[in-house]
């Protein structure tokens, strides 16, 4: 039986709350500042709230802010507290740099002639999406976060002495925030998708008393569960800068519950998307066409995407799409609780 502390409970149903009362609120504040973006996937093209980011971090902090102040000023300390205070410092700075580049896309009106590229915009230059999360890894750095060996899958334990915080940690902080960046642009998929992950990886952290790790989780899936009310088809608001926002927070999980094989089988969705993208060089795009019965067509001719196997297989609408990988993401994480005590 996993003993549940009330003050996880506590900081996991604030983060809920906050963020679905402060989501609505950021929504009319992006709309009324001009930071709105086009739904291309729909007949009407409707104006969308260009960054859902804000409102679930908000969410995010106040119920880490609430589990900190609970542990600490009323019962008996919070050891990892240093731990907890530098992944917040290296998701916050990810989530910075996902508002600037939501805010550099509103300065690029178009991409090119077609419908498609007069409607999408993008932000920071795709070479530099490759650079810039390396310097968000310097909080868990400099505690020196996590443990020297990991156990990887089929491979064993492994000791990798000074290289796991100076090389390890960044590099899995660049690949994963690229990663759940690369698998989006439907309603309800990231949220979703980051949802099934987060709450995932807090159960499996929490069974194995690793506390501050599930805390991480279970409250960023608490403020995700808020925003998935609003991003669910037909969407009120886009994630933008939150894609790379739920890689870093499945990084610090990760790193803080000394739990990379779990981590691993649960994020293969996401790392056969980044194949996938590899094989375009990075360029293609997971949109899909709209056709008139309301479903949706792949725009690339090669599958380079999950989204467009998706599409390929069946005649679905923008909702099943998102749903469909939503249930291979739980299914990823359902075998790596099978799966992970024998490897």
């Amino acid at each position: 039986m996993v003993d549940v502390p009330l003050t996880l409970v506590a900081a996991v149903v604030y983060s809920f709350i906050a963020s679905y009362l402060f989501i609505p609120l950021f929504n009319r504040f992006m709309k009324a500042t001009g930071i709105v973006g086009r739904d291309i996937m729909k007949a009407d093209r409707r104006i969308v709230a260009d960054m859902g980011g804000p409102g679930v971090i908000v969410g995010f902090i106040l119920g880490i802010f609430l589990f900190i102040g609970l542990k600490v000023f009323t019962l008996a300390g919070l050891p990892g507290l240093i731990y907890i205070l530098a992944s917040l410092n290296t998701i916050l700075i990810i989530t910075l740099i996902g508002v600037f580049d939501v805010l550099t896309a509103l300065m690029k009106q178009k991409e090119g002639a077609g419908m498609f590229e007069r409607l999408k915009r993008r932000g920071i230059p795709p070479w530099m999406y490759f650079l810039i999360p390396l310097p968000a890894a310097v909080p868990l750095v400099a505690v020196n976060a996590g443990v020297s060996y990991m156990t990887l899958p089929f491979i064993g334990r492994v000791n990798l002495g000074i290289l796991y915080p100076l090389v390890l940690v960044p590099l899995g902080l660049l690949c994963c925030t690229n990663a759940t960046n690369f698998l989006a642009g439907f309603n309800g998929l990231e949220a979703g998708m980051g949802l099934v992950l987060h709450a995932s990886l807090g159960l499996y952290a929490l069974t194995a008393g690793k506390i501050d790790a599930a805390l991480l989780a279970l409250v960023f899936a608490a403020a995700l569960a808020a925003f998935l009310r609003y991003n669910w088809y037909p969407a009120q608001v886009f994630p933008g800068d939150l894609n790379y926002t739920i890689g870093a927070v499945a990084v610090c999980v990760t790193v803080l519950g000394n739990m990379e094989k779990f981590a691993i089988i649960c994020f293969f969705p996401y790392i056969v998307e980044a194949f996938l993208k590899a094989l375009s060089g990075f360029k293609a795009e997971n949109y899909g066409v709209l056709q008139p019965d309301g479903t949706l067509r792949p725009r690339e001719p090669k599958i380079r995407s999950l989204t467009h196997l998706v599409m390929r297989i069946g005649s679905f609408r923008e909702w099943q799409v998102s749903l469909i990988l939503i249930i291979v993401e739980t299914a990823s994480c359902l075998v790596a609780f099978l799966i992970t005590p024998f490897i």
